[in-house]
């Protein structure tokens, strides 16, 4: 909860920040699904590093943790990707509120006085 108050936090700096550039865009004929995919790609990123990092660091240390018992199971990459696409999920879903606000205003209010 608090990593998504943080992302929040940091998509609604981002978003006011690049006003003038999200204005720009919609002037020269950027749809709100371009600006949309811009915004939320920007976030995306991070979110998949981690995952890259953390899978065989937690596989390596959830395999460790499973062969103490004595009726041992496989451990496929299924519990990882879910956890991944979750993830991903929480932060699309998290930075598309201020994505969709920022896409919808006139690019002239953010452009007036330049």
């Amino acid at each position: 909860m608090i990593a998504c108050l943080g992302l929040f936090g940091l998509a609604a700096f981002t978003a006011e920040r690049r006003t003038k550039e999200i204005g720009i865009r919609k002037v020269l004929g950027a749809r709100m699904r371009d600006i949309v995919r811009l915004l939320a790609w920007q976030f995306s990123k991070p979110v998949i590093l981690a995952n890259v990092i953390a899978w065989p660091i937690a596989w390596w240390v959830m395999r460790d943790w499973l062969n103490r018992f004595d009726a041992r199971i496989d451990l496929g990459p299924e519990p990882f990707v879910l956890a991944g696409i979750i993830a991903l999920g929480i932060a699309i879903g998290t930075v598309a509120g201020h994505a969709f606000k920022v896409a919808r205003l006139n690019p002239i209010h953010a452009l007036r006085y330049e």
